[in-house]
């Protein structure tokens, strides 16, 4: 169309087809169908939900002014991006799938109860950084992940002045230094044995024994709790290595029984506390939540006067504080926590989107009673259960 031409278009079908292409463009854009690589969207944030302007707004004037000749200034609204909050997992990983499976199950039925929409990014082995970057292009303010400990590693630096907030789901190792935008928010076993070394030594505990397997994951268990034992002031401990050969058996119930502790630690899986506990005689024991899997209800018996601790939940799934967010059902209680881990990520997340990291951050979530420290790290203490008379209980039930 030539200058002539749109000097003589009738003004009030200019004005029209004005209106027209300023409220359908967003329209457009903000319905266009998701990747077929992402999962439904639940439903949309709040601050994306764009009311209708009111009908005297919309309505042409009686006297509309002459339309203006002068090229155009102001474009249409861009198109919208993706939703303010992602979740990284690795989706796609052999190892870690089911596992992250969980926390995503766990985030979803806790966003769909918020009402709340966001977009899962997933990736392989190795490629955590890569999916970061992926959700900030996308628009996200707030990410959630990674998951697996390597990964985390490998992000902890992601910043930049215009970077997103990123709450990751696991714990970086000792000395890496971590971005002033990246949280991590884990169910570590390491903070089970730092508040087990803790109620030791509240309970009047003076001397342990540390009885620990060969698993790496068990070590760490062990060395974070003598680690926060020492700290608290108790003695050095004794400890042991767990072997459930009939013969070295008895070789530790000997020592234990030389050793006389006020308490053991027992760093071993499930299995392994069942077999042991009949050797230990009427110490105090404590353990972690691995011990809490659905075992057979003998071993429950062997188990009696076990201290453990365990997530909410798991320990009060008639919580009230959990009563809306639905359920599901995993093979094993590790997936259960996962799910839990999702709940409160979920949680976390909200608040880094409604104004960014507070100071102060503290709740009763379902992993633990949360606490955002200055060293960017969520603390979380647990529910401290029991096993009495082939039963699971809050300790110092009678």
């Amino acid at each position: 169309m030539n200058a002539r031409s749109r000097r003589s278009l009738n003004p009030g079908l200019a004005l029209l087809i004005a209106l027209w292409v300023a409220l359908a463009l967003p329209a457009l854009s903000v319905a266009q169908s998701p990747p077929a690589s992402e999962p439904p969207r639940i439903s949309p944030p709040p601050e994306a939900n764009v009311a209708p302007a009111p009908a005297s707004e919309t309505k042409p004037p009686d006297n509309p002014p002459p339309p203006d000749t002068t090229p155009a200034q102001a474009a249409a609204p861009p198109p919208r991006k993706g939703p303010w909050l992602a979740l990284v997992l690795p989706l796609e990983s052999p190892t870690y799938a089911r596992a992250a499976t969980a926390v995503r199950e766990g985030f979803a039925a806790a966003a769909n109860e918020a009402g709340v929409d966001f977009a899962v990014v997933s990736h392989v082995d190795g490629d955590a950084r890569a999916a970061i970057e992926k959700a900030q292009a996308a628009g996200a303010r707030v990410i959630v992940g990674p998951l697996v400990r390597d990964d985390v590693k490998a992000i902890a630096d992601f910043g930049g002045r215009d970077a997103p907030w990123i709450i990751a789901l696991n714990q970086v190792e000792e000395g890496v230094a971590i971005s002033e935008r990246v949280y991590t928010l884990a169910l570590g076993i390491d903070g089970e044995a730092r508040q087990l070394a803790r109620r030791a030594r509240q309970a009047g505990a003076q001397s342990v024994v540390v009885l620990a397997s060969d698993s790496p994951l068990q070590k760490r268990f062990a060395e974070a709790f003598v680690s926060e034992w020492l700290l608290a002031g108790g003695g050095p401990p004794r400890q042991l290595r767990f072997d459930r050969a009939p013969e070295l058996l008895s070789v530790i119930r000997r020592e234990v029984g030389r050793a006389v502790p006020d308490a053991i630690l027992l760093a071993v899986d499930a299995g392994e506390a069942a077999v042991i506990k009949p050797y230990l005689g009427k110490f105090t024991v404590y353990t972690s939540s691995q011990v809490n899997d659905r075992q057979a209800r003998e071993n429950l018996l062997d188990l009696d006067n076990v201290f453990f601790v365990e997530i909410p939940w798991i320990a009060d799934p008639g919580s009230t504080t959990f009563a809306r967010i639905a359920r599901r059902e995993y093979p094993n209680a590790a997936f259960d926590r996962l799910f839990a881990l999702g709940i409160d990520a979920f949680r976390v997340a909200q608040v880094f989107g409604e104004r960014g990291p507070p100071e102060r951050l503290e709740f009763d979530g379902a992993t633990g009673h949360l606490s955002l420290e200055p060293s960017h790290q969520f603390s979380r203490e647990a529910m401290l259960m029991q096993f009495r008379a082939g039963a699971i209980v809050p300790a110092g039930t009678r």
